[in-house]
């Protein structure tokens, strides 16, 4: 936990702020208490993500999801406001490292621990369940070790069954490579089992300190996900061994029920029998301890909210996006207590002023570490550049200053548009390349355009930066302008991904083309920098585009080749360990 820095706010709706958890894809998690001194963990998402409305919908959907879950192992969601000028969500503080952190630092859990930690994360997938929902991302990270027994924590993508349609701009949102079921990466129906399969996984890695799918990249995981079968330490042994491995099942009909791993792990008291004080090992509960008293720390050296600036006699106050600007919340029907409902703090608040609506179950949590500021984070993409405020509003349209936005002020890294994703795993390596053709939105089918010799985009698609090649000077050849699309191989042989990108007139220093890497249902938007230019050669500099990373998007070297050929087509070449330095021919389409 970090203390509170210049660009952060004291006081978000309610809730006076004691420190940093830390900062991920989508904003910033902080620790604060309400005026009845309840601890709460507050996710503020970043300041440019609240100008775009099909973000908000989706968080406001997210919140939905999250409310309606319960449970004895998740965190309850006690307030949100996604209609404030920065939407935010406040839930239940849990004392308790993340799972990840917990085995990199102290090692694989002892059996009885492993068994505690099955049976509490079954439990509260058999809640999730039970309401039609399906979490979409078990994983180390999302699940904190807590002295009372597991939690199971960040219900940002889970989503219904009954057929709710992902609101993203570049595909369906997705889990982790490594711990995603083969029918998830396949883009097929996910129902509860892909939990399921999940869970084996988590439950593999607490044994054994390994996940059972290693792999250096995304996409050599996803493929072993699909293709191989798992690999345990020689301490899953027994039983457990016999539950994680059913678990891991690659057909979702031969993994068993979040029920019926309660029952096998828990047969007499349930989840709750094991989660008993003492579940965990001794190093674990000693370092929960520390943290529960740093957290008292903080809390005593707290300093009272700060006065609320003097308005302005025009503009907003440079106080930046926690400034709010919502109604007032409607009164729920079933307030909070009298000591946990938090009364309106005298400084700048993030939300509305009144009391928070009720108290109701769900799960959001610490920011992903795949995903934080810090060492751990160093691989995955970086914060991007905040957009300046529209000069013209339209009808409805929200402005948001960002003078004082939330986000780090790191240089942003390059990023690949390289989608590092894979279904290689579930086709035969001698078929692959012929069956990519017709299993992939904006592919082609050999046998319906053999006379053409290139490949035809989704009927459903546009192309990128259609009829915006532009004719000005630049450093561009001519014979570079124009669309071009092809499939991407790794240096294993893996497929990753159809590249569809545009080239424009331009200089050096310069955005020259844009486009996107798809691979099934996943989708990376980029646009390049033109880094150097010669008569048949181009070398560019990605990063990605829209409001919100993908996951599946690798971080990318700055070198990226593009090399027109004697046939008309054009060599590709990307520097790219990550996503297994990809290469590819592109075909013009237009």
């Amino acid at each position: 936990m970090d203390p509170l820095g210049a660009d952060d706010p004291q006081v978000i709706g309610a809730y006076r702020l004691l420190g940093r958890l830390g900062s991920g894809g989508m904003g910033r998690v902080y620790v604060g208490r309400s005026a009845g001194g309840r601890t709460v963990a507050v996710k503020v998402v970043h300041a440019h993500f609240a100008l775009d409305e099909e973000f908000r919908a989706r968080f406001r959907r997210e919140v939905d999801a999250a409310r309606r879950v319960g449970g004895d192992f998740t965190a309850p969601v006690l307030d949100a406001d996604p209609e404030a000028r920065i939407p935010w969500v406040a839930t239940g503080y849990v004392a308790g490292p993340p799972l990840n952190q917990a085995v990199s630092d102290e090692g694989p859990l002892p059996e009885a621990s492993v068994r505690a930690l099955g049976a509490g994360l079954a439990e509260a997938l058999a809640a999730v369940h039970a309401l039609g929902l399906v979490h979409r991302d078990v994983k180390p990270s999302n699940v904190l070790l807590a002295l009372d027994g597991p939690r199971l924590i960040d219900f940002g993508i889970a989503r219904a069954t009954e057929g709710t349609v992902s609101l993203t701009s570049t595909g369906a949102s997705i889990g982790s490579p490594g711990y995603m079921a083969p029918e998830q990466i396949l883009g097929e129906n996910v129902e509860g089992a892909a939990d399921v399969f999940s869970l084996g996984a988590v439950l593999a890695y607490a044994a054994t300190g390994e996940p059972p799918f290693p792999g250096d990249t995304s996409a050599a995981l996803l493929y072993k996900v699909v293709h191989d079968e798992p690999r345990f330490g020689r301490e899953l042994t027994g039983e457990l061994r016999d539950l994680v491995a059913a678990c891991l099942a690659k057909n979702p009909a031969d993994r068993p029920t979040p029920e019926q791993i309660v029952r096998r792990l828990a047969p007499e008291d349930g989840a709750s029998g094991l989660a008993r004080p003492g579940w965990l090992p001794g190093a674990l509960v000693e370092r929960v301890s520390r943290q529960v008293v740093e957290l008292l720390d903080l809390e005593a050296e707290a300093v009272a909210p700060p006065s609320a600036p003097e308005p302005p006699d025009a503009e907003p106050s440079p106080a930046g996006p926690y400034v709010t600007e919502s109604p007032a919340a409607e009164p729920s029907d079933a307030a909070p207590s009298a000591e946990d409902r938090p009364t309106p703090p005298p400084a700048p608040a993030l939300g509305p002023s009144p009391a928070p609506a009720a108290p109701v179950l769900g799960a959001f949590g610490p920011p992903d570490p795949l995903y934080a500021d810090g060492p751990q984070g160093k691989d995955r993409p970086a914060a991007h550049p905040l957009p300046a405020p529209p000069s013209a509003e339209p009808g409805g349209a929200r402005s948001v200053s960002l003078s004082a936005a939330v986000g780090g002020k790191k240089r942003p890294k390059a990023l690949s548009c390289t989608l590092v994703l894979s279904v290689a795993g579930a086709l035969a390596a001698a078929t692959t390349a012929a069956v990519l053709f017709q299993v992939l939105p904006g592919g082609s089918d050999d046998s319906a355009d053999k006379s053409a010799g290139k490949p035809r985009p989704s009927a459903t698609e546009q192309q990128p930066g259609a009829g915006d090649t532009g004719s000005e000077k630049g450093d561009v050849p001519k014979g570079f302008i124009g669309t071009w699309q092809g499939d991407l191989t790794s240096d294993s042989g893996i497929p990753v991904g159809t590249l569809t990108i545009t080239f424009r007139q331009g200089p050096i220093g310069q955005d020259v083309a844009s486009g996107w890497v798809k691979l099934s249902v996943l989708r990376c938007d980029s646009t390049w920098k033109l880094v150097s230019a010669a008569p048949k050669q181009l070398h560019l500099d990605a990063r990605l585009k829209g409001s919100e990373p993908q996951q599946g998007c690798s971080d990318a070297s700055t070198d990226e080749q593009f090399t027109l050929t004697s046939d008309g087509t054009i060599s590709y070449k990307a520097k790219d360990k990550q996503a297994g330095d990809p290469t590819g021919t592109l075909r013009k389409l237009k």
